[in-house]
């Protein structure tokens, strides 16, 4: 009975996302308010439970960067990038996209994908201010490479963290089997970006020459405040590739940054918190609430536990099943919770495969799926609810259903390459 009612709740909550016509905020919230009423879900398994409870690391890394990126704000030092971006690309608005998702991408293998669509939003957004264009196809870009580059590495994506706990996987694993198909499909997006945004490349002649005449140093107006804010984000970022043995959670790490930030800034209230977006945190909430009484109900692990039986011990079926399984599911409910579900699953079917083939295979089936199946709706990632959430504070509001339009050829795209890779690389020659 209360998987039904989970599951009803969810289904209209999405639906009412969906459809642009009520804010998502009150949705999330408006649907967790039900899953606890009803009770499908009680307050200790919402404020404490890892399985179904919201996920406080991601709130509070979320809240820790956005307060050091106000912070950041105050020194010009996003000025200084945009411009000097725009003037390496020669003012051309799909060179600098494409300077954008590269460093991107090679951000989000080594830091989390979050804080980095945090980090480059801003420049963004002074870039296509300068040159009086929409910052939404450059959002939407940098989101999807993102989640594509996180897939890389250990610490790029939260997945991969729980995958490699369960898999025994290192970190230098990942970069070997997943690294490379990472390149390819950078290459894809790439060559994609003139049909997935057309229109969205053309550029008054007179901006360009305005932004090639700038000199960028003039941007940097608080030189102090910068080798301070440079000085915390270099620890903040060893914090994160070394969060295992300081034995402190990313999340932990950006508060105390964000703290340190606050307390050496002298900054007023009004101005560290200029960039937090309250409504971004409350959606999250929301969502994991609903999502956490989906697991806590038994829906989507039964909908994992159909899928692994289906494949009768067949180690490709197996493989592209976790994979197109993966994909679809990671693109409408957050891919955190479906990885959690997943791995002891896939730890199973570990045992029931082919003993000579490589049965690791099925953790970057899972990998690949999970954390590219991000790019397939607007609520597929993390880094996608952040990146609508600035576009939309920034008056270039990008809707579900834009969003989704685009992400759906990028996850079609990324879907195909990915099963041809793992066809090639590991059943080709078995």
């Amino acid at each position: 009975m209360y998987a039904v009612v989970a599951t009803a709740i969810f289904v209209i909550a999405y639906a009412l996302i969906a459809s642009d016509r009520v804010n998502k905020t009150l949705v999330a919230l408006g649907g967790a308010v039900f899953v606890v009423i009803l009770p499908v879900i009680n307050s200790d398994e919402v404020f404490f439970s890892r399985e179904t409870g919201i996920d406080w690391d991601v709130i509070f890394l979320l809240l820790g960067m956005m307060i050091i990126v106000s912070v950041v704000r105050q020194t010009g030092v996003f000025e200084y990038v945009a411009i000097w971006a725009a003037k390496r690309a020669n003012g051309s608005p799909l060179r600098i996209m494409i300077l954008l998702m590269t460093v991107t991408a090679v951000a989000s293998a080594m830091l989390d994908n979050v804080t980095t669509v945090l980090l480059i939003a801003p420049v963004t957004l002074l870039v296509c201010d300068r040159l009086q264009i929409s910052p939404a196809p450059f959002l939407m870009a940098e989101a999807f490479s993102s989640n594509i580059g996180g897939t890389a590495t250990l610490v790029g994506d939260p997945p991969n963290i729980i995958i490699a706990d369960r898999g025994g996987v290192s970190f230098n694993d990942f970069l070997i089997h997943l690294a490379p198909i990472v390149v390819i499909l950078m290459v894809a997006l790439t060559a994609l970006l003139p049909r997935l945004f057309p229109g969205a490349f053309t550029v008054d002649g007179e901006r360009v020459a305005d932004v090639m005449a700038l000199d960028e140093r003039e941007a940097i107006h608080d030189h102090q405040l910068l080798i301070k804010c440079g000085a915390v984000l270099v620890a903040v970022f060893a914090g994160f590739v070394a969060h295992k043995a300081i034995h402190m959670e990313p999340s932990l790490v950006a508060m105390v940054g964000a703290g340190v930030l606050i307390v050496i800034s002298g900054l007023t209230r009004e101005f560290y918190l200029q960039s937090v977006e309250w409504e971004t945190l409350l959606f999250f909430s929301g969502l994991f609430v609903m999502v956490g009484a989906l697991v806590k109900t038994g829906v989507i692990g039964q909908l994992a536990k159909l899928a692994g039986q289906a494949t009768g011990g067949n180690a490709l079926v197996t493989t592209m099943l976790i994979l197109v399984v993966s994909f679809v599911a990671s693109g409408f409910v957050n891919n955190v919770p479906y990885a959690a579900t997943m791995t002891p699953i896939v730890g199973e079917l570990m045992s029931s495969i082919h003993p000579h083939l490589n049965s690791a295979v099925l953790w970057w089936a899972l990998a690949l799926g999970t954390d590219l199946g991000g790019n397939l709706t607007a609520v597929g990632a993390s880094a996608n609810v952040v990146v609508i959430g600035i576009a939309q504070r920034a008056g270039s509001p990008i809707s579900f259903w834009e969003f989704t339009r685009k992400g759906a050829v990028v996850s079609a795209v990324s879907l195909v390459l990915c099963a041809g890779y793992l066809v090639l690389r590991y059943f080709a020659w078995a």
